[in-house]
């Protein structure tokens, strides 16, 4: 994970696909958000815990509460792309991020997204205090 000015960028390579595009080659719209989820998947093991593993030690998940993408150009088949995430808040039961996919130095596609934490009912919970703490560690401050 480099450091970036302001706080730590977590960087996942990702490959582009035939399965990710439109008949021309193009990535579909909604697959930078699967890009994205992996990402953060990915962001968690680096913090030494995963999906399955807030579930079952800390009754936790993560559910996107919201979404703001904005796409600035096209990725295509085989391209090798970057998704970097920057954490940019952690609240008692809520995380944001700015996660920005490259294909080398380009922006293709900017997301911001809110993340909730809940309960396996769908329940608000507090983020469980050593992640919270791990994800603070990585926040980018403004």
């Amino acid at each position: 994970m480099p450091d970036s000015a302001n706080g730590t960028t977590h960087v996942f390579p990702c490959r582009v696909y035939y399965e990710d595009t439109d008949a021309g080659g193009i990535v579909y719209h909604a697959n930078y958000l699967k890009f994205a989820e992996r990402a953060r998947s990915e962001l968690l093991r680096d913090l030494g815990t995963d999906n399955s593993r807030l579930m079952h030690q800390h009754g936790v998940l993560f559910a996107v509460r919201e979404c703001q993408a904005t796409y600035h150009r096209p990725a295509k088949l085989d391209d090798s792309l970057e998704v970097h995430t920057n954490i940019t808040a952690v609240g008692r039961a809520t995380l944001s991020a700015l996660q920005t996919v490259r294909r080398s130095d380009e922006v293709m596609a900017e997301l911001v997204i809110r993340l909730a934490c809940l309960d396996a009912s769908g329940r608000p919970k507090r983020l469980p205090g050593d992640i919270r703490a791990a994800f603070q560690s990585l926040q980018r401050r403004h």
